[in-house]
This record gives C-alpha cells, structure tokens and sequence, in this order.
C-alpha cells in the first residue's frame, strides 16, 4: 500500500522540536496526496497545522506495542524519531541501559552502580542464544566466546565512545566475563593476571576530566588468547596514542594521570619517604586543574590497590619503586624554577632543591641539568654552537623532556605487563578487546582530535562493509533477489588525510624543514584542498584553522601546535645527559639501540629536536602521524582477519546525573558512532523479518477458516499476505523468514488491532445482550411467582369456611391419638426384644470379662514365676560372667607375672653364664699369676746361690794371686824393665777395653728403650684387644634383649590363644543353654496349640447356644401376626432388630475371623521357633567343631605353660649363684688390680738401678769384669721381664679364647631361642593365614556388594538397604569374635568401597542413588544396634539381642555420615545438571495455556522461538524428569524424609532458575506469560500432591516464582495496588519487584504500560524494607541436609542373602 494511506485521522507522528529534538502529535484529519497542510494535535492539546509535501511528510510514530523493543530494528519505521523513543522508554522508564540496534550493542552511561554484573548473571548468560536473553554487555562476549569456540575464529569486540560514555567499564567487564567462563586448570591464574592489568593501565593512562572522572587517555587493544580447551592461556596489549600534554597540561576541573594523586597521598608512608614527595597542591604538573580531589576516591587506597596488582602480576617491589623514582621525579621536574635572564636567556639555580631531587633519583649532574635545560646545541657543517633559550622556551624544553619520560615510562609498564601475561603454550585463538577514544568534536580542536576522528573514520569505514556484508549474507541465505543498497562510504575523507599528498603526508614534509611552521602547512593545505575537494573547508572567519566533513559531523581544527606535537622533540644534550644516567631504567630509555620493545607496546619513541649531520638521516626520521597511521594500519588488518563485535557507549548527559536523558546530546552521539547508519542501511530494504512461525502465530487472527484449514503453515502465510498486501513489492518470502519493508508491519499491526476491536465489540455486544436476557428472564419469574402466591390467597380466602376447619381439626386429633397407640406398642416391642438381648450380651461380657481376669490372673502368676526363674538364670550367668572376668583378669595378672618373673630369669641366666665365665677366667689368671710368681721366686734363689759361688771363687782367685803378686815381687827388680815396657802396652790395651765397655753400656741403654717401647706399644694393642672384647659383650647384650622381646611377643600370643580357649568355653556353656531353650519352646509350642484348640470348642458352643436361646426366647411369625403393615414397613425402615441380628451375625464373624488370625499366628511363631532350632542345630555344630579345633590349641598352649613353669622352678637356684658369682668377680678384679701395681712398682725399681749403675760406671772402672757380669745378669733379668711379659700376653689370649667361647654359648642360646621362634612364627603363620582368608573374604564380600552390585538388579523384590544389611551382619560378626583387627579391617574396606564405587560413577544417577540409600540404612544399622538407649527405643527383643557388645563404632558412624554427605551432594548435582536445560524451556517459554500468548517482532537478534515445540522441551518434560528421579529414589529405599529434602533442593532450583531467566528477559514480561508461569507451578504443585510430597516444604520455595507470576498479572496503575504488591510481594526483594515492575511489556495495545510514578509509589513503599541488593537468586544454594534415624524393621535372622550375590562363605552367627 502506499505510504501516503497510512497518514490517516489518530495515527501519531514525528515533528523537529528545538528542545527535545523530536516531539509527538496526532493526525486530526486524513492526509491526501496534495494537501500543503498536515492538521495535527500536539500532546499538550494544542492543534498545529504543519506544512508539507509529498516527498518530505513527516514520520511515522510506531505502534506503543512495538515500542520499547530489545532490538531498534524491530521497530516497523526505522528512523532517528524512532530510536531516539525507543531508547528513551528503555532508558529513562524501564531502566534498561543495554538495547541492540542490529549487530550494534547501544550501552548508556547510567552514572548508578547496577546489580547487573555479579556472577550469578555471568552463568546466566553463559551458554545462551543472543537473542534469548535481554540486552547486555555479557551477551556480546557470549556471543563472541561461543562463535570462537565453535568456529576456531577469531573475534573482536570493538567498544567505542566519547569520553565519559563508559567505554573502559564495558571493556572490562568484557574481559571479566571471559576470564569467569573459560577458568583456566592450572594454578597459574591467568585470569586474574588479564583483569589486573586493567588497575595498572587506568591508574598510568586515565584521568579526570570534565566529562569522566575516569576518562582513559589512550587507545587500547587487548588480545585474550585461548588454547584448544578455550581456556585463557594469556594475553597482550597495543595502546594508541597516549596523551603526554597531560602531564605538563590540566584544563580547569581536571587532573592529571591517577599515579601521580596516588603517589602523593601515599607520601608520609616510610617506604615513599625517600622520594621527597608532598601534597598534590604542591606540584605545577597536579594541581593547574584547581580541584586535586575527586569526590567518592580515596587515592590513598587506590595506590594500595595499584601496589597489590603490580604484585600480582609479578612485579617485585624494586621494579615498583623504580617506576616510583621515576615518576617523582617528573612531579620535581615540574617545580623547577626557570628564571628569566633578560629577553634572549634564561636560568636555573643548581641549588634548586627540586632540580636536586629530580637529578638524585635518576642519577645525573644537577649542573648539566641546570645548563642544558636553558640552552640548546646547533650542529651545522661547520661549527657547534650553542645558543641560549628565551624562558618560555625552556619551560617547553623542560615539559617536553617531562612529557618523553612519561611516555617510555608508560611504553615499559605496558611492555612488562605483556612479559607478564605472556605464555609458553600454543595460541590456538584469541579475542580482542579495542577501547578506543569515540569520535570527539570540542570548542578547540588540535592533533588529538585529528588523530581520533582519523582512527574512528577508519573504524566506521570497517563497520559499513561489515554491516553491508551481512545484509548480504542474510538474503543470499534466504534466496531472495539482492539490490544493491545505497550507503554512506568515507573513502574520500580517508584518502584525504592519508592518501598520497594528504594531510598527514604533507604535515610530515613540512616537519622535515628546518624552519617549517604550522601557518606554512596550513596554507600548503588550502593551495591543495580548498575549492577542489568538497570534504576541506576554509572558515570564513579565521586563517589558523581547517574544516574536514567527517561521516558523524563537520570539524573544525586550530592548525596551532599540530608540527611540535606531530614532531615530539627532546634537545640532543638532554638526551645525552639522561641516557648516562646513573639509574638504569633511565638510561635505558633514551638508548641509541635500545633493545626491541614488544610488538604491542607504543608506537612513539624518542628523537631529538635537530637533525644530526648525517647521510641520508631524514629517510629514517618518523612522526608521530606515519606512526599513528602505520599502527592503525596494523589494527584495521587485525579487525578485518577477525569477527567484530560492536559495542557503542552513549553518555546520556553531561551532568553525569543517573538515568536523565538528553535528547540532544544522544541523537548527537548516536550520529557520531554509526547506529543510525546502521538504521539507514536496514531500512532501505526489508527491516522487519519474520519467520513463518512467528508470523502464524501473531496473525493468526487475521486468517479465514478456510486458511486456517491448510496444513501448511508457510503457505497459509503466503495466502493472507497476498489478499491482506496487495502490493507485493512491499515484502518478500525467503526460506525460512518474510521480510518486509519499512511501516508494512505497523499496517499489519494496526489490521491486527482493527479486527481485534471488532471481535471485542462482537463479544460485548453478544455479552451484554445474554446479561440483559438473563436479567430479563430474572424479572420475568419473579413476577409469575408474585402472581402465583396472590391467586393462590385469593382462592384460598374464597374456599375455606368454618364447618370444614372443624373436620379437618377432628380428624387431625384422631390420627393423632390412633399413631400415638401404634407408635407407643411398636415402641414397648422394640424395648423388650432389646432389653433381652442386653441382658444377654451384657452377661456374656461379663463371664467373658470375668474369665479373662482370671487368665490374667494366673498369667501374672506364671509370669511371676518365669521371670523369678529367669532373673536367676540371669544373675547365674551375670555371676559366671563375672567370675568368668575375674579369672581372666587373675589369669592374666599371673601371666604377667609369669613374663616379668621368665624376664627377670632370662637376665639372671645371662648375668650367670656371663659372671661364671668370667670368674673361670679370672681364676685361670691368679693360678698362672701365682705359678709364674712361685718360679720368679725359685729363680731369684737360683741366683743368689750362684752370687755366693761366685764370690766364693772370686775370693779364692784374689788369694792365690796375692801369692802370687808375693812370689812375684822376689822377682819384680830381676824383671823391672820389662814390667814397664809391657805396663805401656797394658795401659793401652785397658784404654781401648774401657772404650769397649762404655760402648757396650751405651748399646744396652739403647736396647732397654727400645724394649720399652715395645712394652707400651704391646700394652695399648692389649687395652684395645679389651676394649673389642667389650663391645663384642654389649652386642650380645643387645642380642639377649632381642630374645627378650621375642620371648614377651610369645607370651602376648599365648595370651590371645588363652582368650579364645576361654571365649569357646564360654560359647561351650551357652549350647547347652540353647538346647534348653529348644526343649521350652517346643514344650510352649504344644501347650499353645492345646489351649487354641480348647478355646476354639469353647467359642463354638457358646455361640451355639446363644443363638438356641435366641431363636427359643422369640416367635418370628407371632411377632408378625401382632404387627399391621404399617408397623412392618416403618420397622424395615428403621431396622433396629434386623440391625441388631445382623451385628450378632458379624460379631460370631469376627470371632471366627480373630481366632483363625490367631490360629495363623500361632502357626507362624511354629515355623519361626522351627526354623530357629535348626538354625541353632547348625550353630551348635559349628560351635563343636571350633571347640575340637579350640582343644588341641588348649593343649599345646598347656605344654608351654608347664614348660614355663618348670623353667621357673630354677630361678631362686640361679639368683644364688649369680650372687655368688658376683662376689667372685669383685674378688678378682681386686686381685688383679693389685698384681698390676706390683708389676708398675717393679719396673720402676729397674729402671732406677739402670740409671744407678749409670751413675756408678764413670767411679768403678777398676771393677769392669765385675760390672761387666751384673751388667749380664741385669740384661738377663730383662729378658725374663719380656718372657713374664709375653706370658701375660698369653694369659690374654687364653682370657680371650674363654669370651669366645662364653660367645659361643650364647650363640648356642641364640640358636635354641630362635629354634624356639620358629615354631611360635609357625603359629603364628597359621593365624595371619587365618587372618589373610577371613580379610579376602571382607573384600570379596566388599566387593560384590559395593562394586559388582546394579541398582537395578538388587531393588527388584529384595528388601531396602539390602547390602547394607548384609554388612552390618558381617560387622556383627567380628564383634561377636571381639576381633578388633578383623573389624577395623573390614569397616575400613567398606568405607573405601564405598568411596570408590561412587568415584567409579560420578555422573550414574541410579548408582549414586543406590549408593546413597545403603550407606544411610548402614548408618541407621549402626546405630540401632550399637546399645545406645536413644536409638534402642523402637527395637524388638531379638534386634536388641543383636546390638554390638565389644566395640564402639561411634567414630567410624561419623565417617559414614560424611561419606553419605559428599554422596548426597554429588546426587543433588547431577540431578541438577540433569534437569537444568529443562526448566527455562519447560517452565517459561513451553505455552502450557495454548493460545493466549502472541509473539512480537525481535529484530536482528532472533530468539529462540518456542512456539515449534516439535523437538523442544516441554512442562511435561519437567514433570517426567521429577518423576523418574522420585521413582528411583524410592525404588533403591531411599529414606522418605532424604526424598523430601532431594525435591525440595529440586524445586528450590526450578523456581531460581525461572525466575532468573525471568529476570534478564523483557519479552518474557507479560501478563499472559504470568498466567503460564502460574498454570506451571500448578502443575507442579499437583505433582508434589499425587507423590504425597505436601510436607516436603518444596512448595514454599516456589513462592518467589509464584509472587512474580501473580505481580505480572496484578492490576499496576493505583495507589491501593502499590499497597497490595508491597504486602503480597513479600518473597522478592525490592530490586526483583522494580525489575519486573521496569520489565512488564504489554502484548497487545488493550494492556497498559506500568508507567515510572507507580514504579516510584512502589519504591517508596519499599524503602522500609531492608532485604538484598542481589537481583539473582544463588541457584547453587545447597540447603542444610540432615540423615533422619529411621530404626530397620527387618530382624536380621529372617535375611536371606541371594545366591546371586555369590557370598557362599558367609556362615550366620
């Protein structure tokens, strides 16, 4: 139809407003083609008559149904009117800050902290369509994460903005939301690292300004990179064009970067004190803005929090104090003071006290400094020559070397932060996040602003081919003919600030000359641009300034500072002087080679101000521009390779107000950014696209019978479009969608509206006129019935007359009198036949009573005697036990006496045999000490008899020579010559003779030294032979203790042997207390059979008789003759005697019923006492084998007793000789003490009577031959020395060979003692055998019936908790053995089993399921029979004959308790992840109310429709998931109360989860959709009442669901409805009522919109309330569970174990 026919009388449309941008009015009469006046009526009331033409009629306002759409281009008429209301309804009423305009995600600043952005919400929309969920940031990422995933593409998000839009807090929650879903596995945290860098990047590259307190200065790109997995593996970072004026630079109101405020709020801290910092007032370079504060921010804080990032990222404190220095030095930098020196120079004082600090944190020569910031070096050809600076341009030297400080100092953070995040793996894909500056137009505009609305040219370039290539996409997918669409391309703007001769080549030519300038520039810019590129203007009014027209808006551009900014210049000896800093990281900045920085770092680096002299050097000096230009180039390249994502910050106004909306300040922004180009491309071809389903379904209402009769819902669709739209070109049908062209579904909805109308004023009229027919009929018999009453009086009054009142008054009187007689004999019957049968029956329950008082009776007195007897009995065996105790406590008293006495013993023995050896030694010693004594005496005799001989003779010889010496004489004169020739020779001869003596002498004193030598050496190998003899005995002692404990171990054996002998015993005395028992019960057996007999003959004859007396006491037939019909036929009616018959007939019933039960009973206990006899007949049997086995043990253990014994018997015996033995020893060791001195005190007597005759030899040379011979008989006294000695030596030997043997003997010992061990190892082999067997039993039992068992295979017509009952009787067992070892062992092996089993089927439902039931009936097992009278209290006497009577089981019950929790939690997931996917589908989108919801357009972003329902899921779904869990719970006996918490975990998810959803999905927001949700719920609530679950309290945690649902439904437009939902509404929170309240979207036009002043009643109602801030619930919420007691009914003798479990080997107690 022609767009002209939709300019009818009501319609709304769009008019330019100064104010508000664009105002609403309605059409108050048709429009026609030629009409120059529109006749309007503005909402105030006012009419307007608004001149127009055919080509330029106003716009059309959408339908209210479509507004408020998640999607702009849902809306039927795309246009800038359009979008503007549609945001602002989202916006400023509904508080939605997130709309999609296509592939575009429109984000409002709402200057308001949100609960939008918690967890909870990240796993909401984690796993979602786009289109399912309300707009959000989350979405996008989603998005992005999903396509990345599942096509190994990259992704990009490009999130752009003016400053202040909120580009920087959408970025990182982009990146918050990647690193929360793709957590990574190992314990490196690279997610956190990625979102710490955001801290360290906003506190060095943001800032305040006056439009963003947070406003980042620079661009950023952050690549995420994923593995395989698509779990974060790390990261990178490229910033853009950084804006270093800032830093010497503020405007009013603004600050610098955060660091600097951060670092001097943190000055007085001892680590900054160092750094010499104050205050930010105190600073030129922070405190130009004015205001240093920023209102809500604790820079103090925030340097914490700087300060713990740089730690997470790895950044050690001295890396951070580096980067510290160095900012402190720029702050002092700034407050040098540059004094003026007349008009062409300049000064600064070395003694600065600024300039010092500056120069001692980077380490330079505050003189150099001093010098060369006001002067510069100019090197020509020629000469250098130095030339002084004026002051202005030393205070630019100085910010300009303060500005390239901070630029390298913000390229190195950013580069160590990508050293940071670096990884060593693979990048197998990534996501890049861009947060780049919006396009910018300010009062002055300079080479920043040149630069970012270059960049955002170039983004929006990359955007419409995008934009455009989908489009095309989209209606190739669809088979639908392509024309192509007319669209904006700047292209030309482009070339002309990149292209060849443009404006950035240009600027850098003119920055080549030496005296190049900015009005040089300018002017090569209007010679090449003005009149001859329409996109360059010249202002009329100004010469320094250059128009661009870029594809948001006109720019004008001041060409001041655009060379010195693109040039970025620091003087040559600046440079020098900072590059030889003594401060590393300093010096490496300004490196002429520095190393090369990462590939994501700045693209800015250092020059100086001139060329230096060389070849060629002006090839290789680059701008800022190129540079700029060539990195945009590299970002382009890296958009394009990847699939962007477009996100578009809008800041709604300047005054950073929340939630206010400026129209003007919006519709300029959303020109700026590309949405409303992106409105233009859609709307030129076909922006409202429906699919099939969505169009039946909405329009449904629009078809005819005879259309709705066709199967095929896609040619039905075709039908009513053709007769509906007779133009076709107005829509065309694609595969799987019809796509329409601009206000043809405004038509169809206002077709849809009209047809709706009428079939309202249809039902009302035929409403209205059915009320009146029926009001009309209501008056009509109301009046017959008047009527009726009034003829009746009438005829009544007319007919009646006194004689005829006197009849009927008679007759009454007599029918009175004759009815009472009837009555009144029937009565006097009635009372005598039931008097009768009371007297009767009130005496046959009094004999009754009567006899059974007597039984009472004389049962109390058998009872009286029975419990006498058996209290004796008990107290018997009470004393027997006591005494059994008291024996084994004596016995063991005695046979630890007995091992202390055989310990004692054993040392006796030792300390014996050891003593006696020793005192046979030492007794060998003295009989050699007084053998060799007696010989040295008979020697010492020997000699003296010699001595005496010799001087016999000697005396002899001096006589005969004194005769001759006389004869001599006589001839001495005859001879006297030759007596003095030979006295000559003889004086000679004694000369050498006394030579030879003293040479003799001296070799004597020689051998004598080395002799004792020889005796010390031999002395000191003695002393060492002893002290290996010592060590030899301490290791035979250390052998002896061995035996000793090996001997106690025997003993420890033996005693557990004697504990089982006793314990058979003892099982010994009880048979023949069985057997006993046996004989009773089958005695009771017989009597009891005997007296049912009796009493069943006694029954049957009483009952006879009664009925004899009865039948005699009353004639039936005379009763009958005496009654008239009349009384026969009341008295069927009321049946007092045939009742009373009847009750006696029951009544010898159930007698015969009560005594056959009693007879079955009786016959049960026959069985049960049968079967318990045979099954004592085995025990018996068993008992008697152990006993046997038991007897031979006793007999061997009584052999070893009397052996003990014997050997005890030796032990006073072996005391005495020990003592004795003792005292030997102490004897002799005094005797050789003794001897020992004696053998010292004689060597030192001779070596004093060598050194005497020593001493003699030089006085007695007269009497040499006399010497000579004592000097022999010393030397042979020596000689007998050394024999005595090497006899002594020998003695040592033969006292050695002794403790070798004594060694011997205890080897020998050592061998009969290990012979001995043997034969207890061999025991005790026997026993671990045992043990071994009984443990492989434990686990093959462990293992059928934890791992081989299958729910299903064990739950089919066995008892609940079968295995854990079968377990317990195992773990009765080893009580009853009292075997410690056993049972620990067993315990532990189930608890393991157990733990395994579930481990094995962590995703099994049934076996989790299965599992979880056993382990709570092993739990209750433990407890019921561990004797504890808490949990005995509903035990029968056999179960409390079973309970456990050695162990304590209560640690290991509180293992199972937490196994069984863990178990419980791993059930209640899995049942969670089971049934999650279900519920959205099932409780929200599933229309269990079919037909009473229609769908509405949803734009580019197409939601998951559930209206094919074919394959999706449905309530049923839900219902059956809860069944099949119900159903298996309860079929693997899980306890009922375990059941009721398990749904109420269940249902508490289902409402959350609904809810949630409910939460983040506008279009879910309706009225009918509540009726859903409450039609849902009922179902659920039906099924909690078929399954009897009613006290489960899972009903109470849908509450939250079901006040949601009826709030949606509730009328909202008054005052009493705020009243009623703030008292209804008591579940939600006041977030959750205000966002559903925000969220309500009308369906159709009849329904209203929840307009803001309720929603603010509503608020302020709420206020008073202080509940959560959340708007999610927790859906991981667990609720406290508790494992009720639930006593077994099953006794554990009635168990049977099926042969299928192949437990052959157990044996029942």
């Amino acid at each position: 139809m022609a767009v002209a026919e939709l300019y009818t009388q009501y319609n709304r449309v769009w008019i330019p407003d100064p104010e508000e941008v664009w105002k609403s009015a309605e059409i108050a009469k048709d429009y026609r083609v030629g009409d120059k006046v529109l006749r309007l009526l503005l909402e105030d009331g006012t009419e307007l008559d608004y001149s127009v033409n055919t080509e330029s009629l106003p716009p059309l306002r959408n339908p209210d149904i479509l507004v408020g759409e998640n999607d702009l281009t849902a809306l039927s008429y795309l246009h800038e009117p359009a979008v503007l209301h549609n945001l602002r309804i989202r916006f400023a009423e509904s508080k939605l800050i997130y709309t999609y305009s296509g592939i575009i995600l429109v984000a409002m600043n709402p200057y308001k902290q949100l609960p939008i952005y918690g967890d909870a919400i990240i796993h909401a929309y984690s796993g979602q369509n786009m289109g399912d969920m309300d707009p959000h940031i989350f979405a996008v990422a989603e998005e992005a994460y999903k396509q990345m995933a599942r096509n190994n593409r990259n992704q990009s998000i490009i999130v752009s903005g003016e400053s202040g839009a909120g580009k920087t807090v959408s970025a990182r929650y982009a990146m918050r939301y990647f690193a929360t879903v793709s957590k990574s596995g190992s314990n490196a945290h690279v997610e956190d690292k990625v979102l710490a860098s955001n801290p360290i990047t906003e506190a060095v590259g943001n800032a305040k300004t006056t439009r963003n307190d947070n406003s980042s200065r620079f661009g950023k790109y952050t690549e995420i990179s994923f593995d395989e997995q698509n779990q974060i593996i790390g990261a990178n970072m490229r910033t853009y064009l950084l804006e270093k004026s800032r830093v010497v630079f503020q405007s009013e109101n603004e600050r610098n970067y955060h660091i600097f405020y951060q670092l001097c709020a943190s000055a007085q801290q001892s680590e900054f004190k160092h750094l010499k910092l104050g205050s930010a007032e105190e600073f030129n370079y922070t405190r130009m803005g004015g205001n240093t504060v920023i209102e809500g921010v604790n820079d103090r804080a925030e340097m914490v929090e700087t300060q713990k990032t740089f730690t997470l990222l790895g950044f050690k404190e001295d890396f951070q104090m580096d980067v510290f220095k160095i900012l402190a030095a720029i702050l002092h930098l700034g407050n040098v003071q540059i004094t003026a020196v007349g008009n062409e120079r300049s000064s600064v004082s070395e003694d600065d006290s600024h300039l010092k600090v500056f120069c001692e944190l980077l380490g330079l020569e505050s003189g150099r400094v001093a010098q060369w910031l006001c002067n510069r070096k100019i090197v020509t050809s020629s000469e250098t020559v130095v030339k002084p600076m004026t002051r202005p341009q030393a205070v630019n030297a100085r910010d300009a070397l303060a500005k390239k400080i901070y630029a390298h100092l913000f390229d190195f953070i950013v580069e160590r932060i990508n050293q940071a995040l670096q990884f060593s793996g693979k990048q197998h894909t990534f996501i890049g996040v861009l947060d780049i500056y919006g396009f910018e137009t300010f009062d002055v505009n300079s080479f920043e602003q040149f630069c970012i609305n270059y960049a955002n040219e170039k983004l929006q370039q990359q955007f419409n081919m995008h934009v455009f290539k989908l489009e095309q996409e989209e209606y190739m997918k669809e088979d639908i003919p392509w024309t192509l669409i007319d669209f904006y391309d700047n292209q030309p703007v482009i070339d002309l600030i990149e292209a060849k001769m443009g404006i950035l080549e240009l600027l850098d030519e003119e920055c080549l000359l030496p005296h190049g300038t900015d009005e040089n520039w300018l002017q090569k810019l209007y010679n090449n641009f003005v009149n001859r590129n329409p996109l360059f203007e010249k202002p009329r009014m100004s010469n320094t300034s250059f128009v661009i027209q870029h594809f948001a808006d006109k720019v004008e551009y001041k060409c001041e500072g655009f060379l010195e900014k693109n040039r970025d210049t620091v003087y040559d000896m600046l440079v020098e002087i900072l590059r030889a800093s003594k401060f590393h990281l300093c010096a490496n900045f300004f490196q002429e080679n520095p190393t090369p920085p990462s590939p994501f770092g700045s693209m800015i680096t250092v020059k100086s101000a001139k060329q230096v002299i060389k070849p060629n050097s002006k090839h290789f000096r680059t701008t800022v521009g190129s540079k700029f230009r060539s990195s945009l180039y590299l970002l382009m390249e890296t958009l394009n390779a990847t699939t962007p994502h477009y996100v578009r910050c809008i800041k709604p106004n300047d005054e950073k107000l929340p939630f206010e909306f400026d129209s003007k300040r919006i519709v300029q922004q959303l020109r700026a950014c590309g949405v409303l180009e992106t409105i233009r491309i859609s709307a030129q071809s076909y922006p409202s696209r429906w699919t099939y389903i969505e169009f039946y379904s909405r329009y449904g209402i629009l078809m005819t019978k005879q259309e709705l009769s066709f199967s095929d819902k896609k040619e039905v669709c075709k039908v009513v479009l053709h007769r509906l739209i007779q133009d076709s070109n107005q829509y065309q049908f694609g595969k799987t969608k019809i796509f329409f062209r601009a206000g043809q579904v405004a038509y169809l909805e206002k077709l849809r509206l009209d047809k709706l109308r009428q079939s309202c004023v249809m039902v009302q009229k035929h409403m209205r006129g059915w009320l009146q027919r029926k009001k009309f009929l209501r008056e009509r018999r109301a009046a017959l019935i008047i009527q009726q009453y009034f003829r009746g009086q009438q005829t009544v009054r007319k007919a009646i007359t006194a004689v005829a009142l006197k009849e009927a008054w008679a007759a009454i009187i007599i029918q009175k009198h004759c009815r009472g007689y009837l009555v009144r004999s029937l009565y006097q019957l009635i009372r005598m036949a039931t008097i009768t049968m009371q007297a009767y029956t009130r005496g046959f329950l009094a004999r009754r009573r009567y006899r059974k008082m007597l039984e009472e009776h004389k049962a109390v007195i058998l009872q009286k005697y029975a419990r006498a007897w058996l209290a004796r009995r008990r107290f018997q065996s009470i004393r027997r036990f006591v005494l059994n105790i008291q024996l084994t406590y004596r016995v063991q008293r005695l046979q630890k006496k007995l091992e202390d006495q055989n310990k004692e013993n054993h040392g006796l023995v030792e300390k014996l045999t050891s003593l006696a050896a020793l005192r046979a030694g030492d007794v060998e010693k003295i009989q050699k000490l007084e053998a060799e004594l007696e010989k040295a005496a008979t020697h010492r005799r020997n000699y003296e008899e010699k001595g005496k001989r010799y001087r016999d003779a000697v005396e002899e010889k001096l006589a005969k020579l004194q005769k001759h010496n006389s004869e001599l004489e006589t001839q001495k004169e005859q001879i006297q010559l030759k007596l003095q020739e030979k006295t000559e020779e003889l004086k000679e001869k004694m000369d050498n003779l006394t030579k030879q003596l003293f040479d003799d002498v001296q070799k004597e004193e020689r051998q004598r030294m080395l002799l004792e030598k020889s005796f010390e050496l031999k002395t000191q190998d003695y002393e060492k032979q002893i002290q290996s003899l010592k060590e030899e005995i301490k290791a035979l002692k250390d052998e002896k203790m061995q035996l000793q404990h090996l001997v106690e171990e025997e003993h420890l054996t033996s005693d557990g042997l004697k504990a089982e002998v006793a314990r058979l015993s003892k099982q010994v005395k009880t048979i023949s207390e069985f057997e006993k028992e046996i004989e009773l019960l089958q005695a009771q057996k017989i009597d009891v059979e005997k007296h049912v007999q009796s009493q069943k003959r006694e029954m049957r004859e009483k009952m006879s008789e009664i009925t004899k007396q009865l039948l005699e006491s009353y004639d039936i037939e005379d009763v009958r003759s005496r009654l008239s019909v009349e009384d026969l036929e009341h008295l069927n009616e009321d049946g007092e005697l045939w009742f009373a018959y009847e009750g006696l007939k029951k009544a010898t019933r159930v007698l015969e019923s009560h005594f056959q039960s009693q007879k079955d009973c009786y016959e049960k206990e026959i069985e049960a006492l049968n079967f318990k006899v045979v099954h004592l007949s085995q025990e018996i049997n068993h008992l008697q084998k152990l006993f046997r086995e038991e007897n031979d043990i006793n007999e061997s253990i009584r052999h070893e007793v009397t052996r003990l014994t014997s050997e005890n018997m030796m032990i006073p015996d072996f005391k005495q000789q020990i003592s004795e033995l003792e005292k030997q020893k102490q004897d002799l060791e005094i005797r050789l003490n003794e001897q020992a001195e004696k053998m010292k005190g004689k060597l030192e007597e001779l070596s004093n009577q060598l050194h005497r005759s020593q001493e003699e030899e030089g006085t007695q040379r007269k009497a040499l031959e006399a010497q000579n011979e004592i000097h022999t008989k010393e030397k042979e006294k020596l000689i007998d020395k050394i024999q005595e000695m090497q006899e002594a030596s020998d003695h040592l030997k033969k006292q050695f060979e002794t403790e070798s043997e004594v060694k011997c003997n205890f080897r020998q010992e050592a061998s009969r003692l290990t012979l001995e061990n043997r034969d207890l190892e061999e025991e005790l082999d026997m026993k671990d055998r045992v043990i071994k067997k009984l443990q492989d039993q434990v686990k093959t039992l462990s293992k059928t019936i934890g791992k081989d068992l299958k729910p299903r295979g064990v739950v089919v017509n066995m008892i609940p908790g079968l295995p854990a009952h079968i377990l317990f009787m195992c773990v009765r067992y080893a009580d009853s053995l009292n075997d410690a070892n056993m049972l620990k062992s067993l315990m532990n092996s189930t608890i393991n089993g157990i733990k395994q089993v579930v481990k094995e089927h962590l995703e099994d439902f049934e076996m989790l399921s299965f599992w979880l039931s056993n382990t709570c009936h092993f739990l209750n097992c433990l407890k019921q029979y561990s004797g504890e009278e808490e949990f005995m209290k509903h035990n029968s006497p056999q179960q409390n004959k079973n309970c456990l009577n050695n162990f304590d089981l209560s640690e290991y019950r509180q293992i199972l308790s937490d196994v069984a929790i863990r178990i419980y939690h791993q059930f209640i997931i899995i049942m969670e992840k089971n049934i999650q996917p279900i519920i959205v589908p099932g409780m929200l989108e599933y229309e269990s109310l079919q037909g009473i919801s229609g769908l509405k357009p949803t734009g580019f972003r197409k939601r998951s429709s559930s209206i094919d329902d074919t394959d999706g899921y449905t309530m049923t779904s839900v219902l059956q998931q809860l069944s099949y869990f119900y159903t298996t719970m309860c079929q693997n006996g899980l306890d009922p109360e375990l059941v009721r918490q398990a749904v109420k975990q269940l249902f508490f998810l289902i409402g959350a989860v609904t809810l949630n959803s409910l939460f983040l999905r506008k279009d879910m927001c309706s009225c009918r959709k509540g009726m859903q949700i409450r039609c849902n719920i009922s179902y659920l609530e039906e099924w909690l009442k078929d399954k009897n679950l009613q006290n489960s309290l899972a009903k109470e945690t849908l509450e939250p669901l079901s006040q949601a649902a009826w709030l949606l439904q509730v009328k909202k437009t008054t005052d009493s409805d705020a009243k009623e939902i703030y008292e209804r509404c008591t579940s939600l929170s006041a977030v959750q009522i205000i966002k559903i309240l925000n969220s309500y979207t009308p369906i159709d036009d009849f329904e209203k919109r929840v307009t803001p002043s309720f929603v603010r009643k509503v608020q302020a109602l709420l206020n008073s309330r202080e509940d959560s801030s959340q708007l999610m619930l927790d859906t991981k919420y667990l609720f406290q569970v508790t494992f009720p007691f639930t006593p077994s009914p099953h006794a554990l003798e009635m168990i049977q174990i099926p042969s299928s479990f192949k437990l052959g080997f157990l044996n029942r107690l």
